[in-house]
């Protein structure tokens, strides 16, 4: 997707509310990449991503940015916590891993792209195999039926839905589970190993149509697309388009130069990520992938250590420092009332399938927003994922009682019920002002 920085903002708001320094950092980065793809080999070797750094409290909005602009792009994107990674030579998973993740990732959704392209002509085929099924269970006690007749009588009642929740017998392919080794350090998928030796294995099993369906569908595609060309593709676009986003970064650098114990583990960990960043190649089950042109994005609260601790080269590696700021009760309410599918959309949406007509009152957003600044200031810092606590409890009595045996109520919530649905809570709230 060819988007502009300035277009890329704008998505990115209708989502993520202030913290424009950070978006438009993530937006550069990722207008640069479109730059690039349009050099010559040569110089495009030469160019390699500006990685970002970032540094604010929890819940202002790290994490949604990077996910939302990799969504933006249908670009191959994990999150990983940088505390699960452990120095080569401990217990537990190495920072390789973080790159195989990324590759996996990458064939789900070029799998999924390539599935969607032969959807149809595998429907087809599902839809004959279902229809014989349906005929077979509903009319084999009639021997001399015209077998061809029946179908077509079928036909049209299965393509309208009326057949869905039938029980027919198919046959699906037995897909042994992969063992899990190590605590995830290492997969073993004994069907994968032993599929060249034997022939695939299928059950008989008794399932509705609609479930049948979607399984028979996925196996069809399955058979369609050449899982070659499936992986090299998603091995290209985990290297050209792969975005990484390490969190809490600032939970594997010690606090000070004198420390030690377990802060040389964590400086390790520091050593190891190193080169995957710096660009290296990652042997994963799918190929060699070149880390070179990946883009990572690192963040951390910053509260106790500060980014200057990092290791010297992993700084060097993060050229990009973003600081994100902290949520005030104006971004709240814009949280709230302009955001697309904010919390408040969500929640009278949920209400509905209970017949509950859920409507919140300008003046219910401003307090809302203000008990979410002040509980944020008088206790832990938690940015935006205090609304949900917030508003978890404002609709507590109505999420409980609301059964949907009723016709369409509609329920105001405004001011005076934010305050009573916390009392005392909110006297605390008022009170702490007067306190030194």
């Amino acid at each position: 997707m060819n988007l502009t920085p300035k277009q890329i903002v704008d998505e990115l708001d209708q989502y993520i509310i202030g913290q424009d320094e950070a978006k438009k950092a993530v937006a550069v980065a990722l207008r640069n990449r479109y730059r690039r793809s349009k050099l010559s080999k040569e110089m495009r070797d030469e160019i390699t991503p500006k990685n970002i750094i970032m540094k604010g409290p929890t819940g202002v909005g790290k994490t949604e940015i990077a996910r939302r602009l990799a969504k933006l792009v249908k670009a191959p994107f994990i999150k990983i916590e940088a505390t699960k990674y452990t120095e080569v030579g401990y217990v537990g998973r190495d920072v390789e891993s973080m790159v195989r993740d990324l590759v996996e990732t990458s064939v789900r959704m070029v799998k999924d792209e390539k599935q969607h392209e032969v959807e149809k002509k595998a429907k087809e085929i599902v839809d004959k195999i279902l229809i014989e099924a349906i005929v077979k269970s509903q009319f084999a006690k009639k021997p001399d039926a015209n077998l061809d007749e029946l179908k077509e009588i079928v036909r049209e009642s299965y393509e309208s839905g009326r057949y869905d929740e039938e029980i027919v017998e198919v046959e699906i392919k037995d897909t042994p589970k992969p063992l899990d080794l190590s605590g995830g350090v290492a997969e073993i998928n004994i069907g994968n190993i032993m599929g060249g030796i034997f022939p695939q294995k299928k059950k008989k099993r008794r399932i509705s149509v609609k479930e049948a369906r979607e399984l028979l569908i996925s196996e069809e595609s399955e058979k369609m697309i050449d899982m070659d060309s499936v992986n090299s593709e998603a091995i290209k676009r985990a290297e050209e388009n792969g975005i990484i986003f390490i969190d809490e970064m600032d939970k594997i650098i010690g606090r000070s130069a004198s420390s030690n114990g377990p802060d040389v583990s964590r400086e390790g960990v520091q050593r190891d990520i190193l080169p995957i960043v710096e660009g290296s190649t990652v042997s994963t089950k799918y190929g060699n992938v070149k880390t070179d042109y990946i883009l990572f994005i690192a963040s951390g609260a910053f509260h106790v250590s500060k980014i200057e601790d990092m290791i010297p080269e992993l700084q060097g590696r993060f050229p990009i420092k973003v600081e994100l700021k902290n949520l005030t009760k104006d971004d709240f309410y814009k949280i709230l009332s302009e955001t697309k599918a904010s919390i408040i959309t969500q929640y009278a949406e949920l209400l509905k399938v209970d017949n509950i007509d859920l409507k919140f009152t300008d003046d219910a957003l401003v307090e809302i927003s203000e008990m979410a600044e002040v509980e944020n200031e008088t206790s832990e810092n938690i940015g935006a994922r205090r609304l949900h606590s917030i508003i978890e409890k404002v609709l507590e009595d109505i999420s409980f009682n609301a059964t949907g045996d009723h016709p369409m109520l509609e329920v105001k919530i405004d001011k005076n019920y934010v305050q009573n649905a916390f009392g005392e809570k909110r006297k605390k709230y008022d009170l702490k002002k007067y306190v030194l």
